[in-house]
């Protein structure tokens, strides 16, 4: 009868290579977490901008500067509406995944990725008929300033959820049990649209 012997050095390597494996596997995920903390930071400096408009539009004494034209509010009015329906939109598709539907994930990120397109050429229509530059006055620097920070943040959204979208191409890249990338996209442009919100109050409301 013939004995199989066993090499302890290769169950010693199986053994380490087995716990090492379920040693990885119960590491928590730490994405979303640094996602928030990512979004706090970006927060803090628009914050940052928004308290010095604040602070410059208390020492004058007439805000706008004299001679400044008066602010439309209709086409902002309109962008702010797509951005705030936006953000349903791309909840729409952090539900569909969660229930499998892939396909309906990619209509409402398609959707989405449109609405924020379209937000971008109503600001860029908008900065071509705008009566005041870059260095026409304070408020002039600062309205410049602020919307093509935001605007530089959607674009930004715009690009990862287009990022995403081609992704879900690949079978089986996201389901309900895998889509961080679905998950984090939407949190961002929730970003993205409350930062709007405090900025068309500041800029074309008070």
């Amino acid at each position: 009868m013939q004995t199989q012997t066993v090499d302890p050095a290769k169950t010693e390597l199986n053994h380490h290579h087995v716990a090492s494996a379920g040693h990885h596997a119960e590491h928590p995920d730490h994405r979303i977490t640094g996602l928030f903390v990512f979004l706090i930071a970006e927060g803090m400096i628009f914050m940052g901008m928004f308290a010095a408009y604040l602070i410059f539009r208390s020492e004058l004494p007439v805000w706008p500067p004299p001679g400044t034209p008066e602010r439309e509010l209709l086409l902002p009015g309109v962008n702010t509406a797509i951005l705030i329906a936006s953000s349903f939109v791309i909840h729409n598709a952090d539900t569909a995944i969660k229930k499998n539907n892939v396909t309906a994930m990619r209509i409402w990120f398609a959707i989405t990725a449109l609405m924020g397109i379209v937000f971008l050429c109503g600001q860029a229509y908008e900065y071509y008929h705008l009566e005041f530059g870059l260095t026409t006055n304070l408020y002039a620097s600062a309205f410049y300033v602020l919307t093509g920070f935001h605007g530089l943040h959607v674009f930004i959204g715009v690009c990862a959820i287009l990022a995403v979208f081609l992704r879900s191409l690949k079978a089986g890249h996201y389901s309900s049990e895998s889509h961080f990338g679905i998950e984090a996209a939407e949190i961002y442009w929730h970003f993205v649209d409350v930062i709007w919100i405090i900025l068309f109050g500041l800029l074309y409301i008070l």
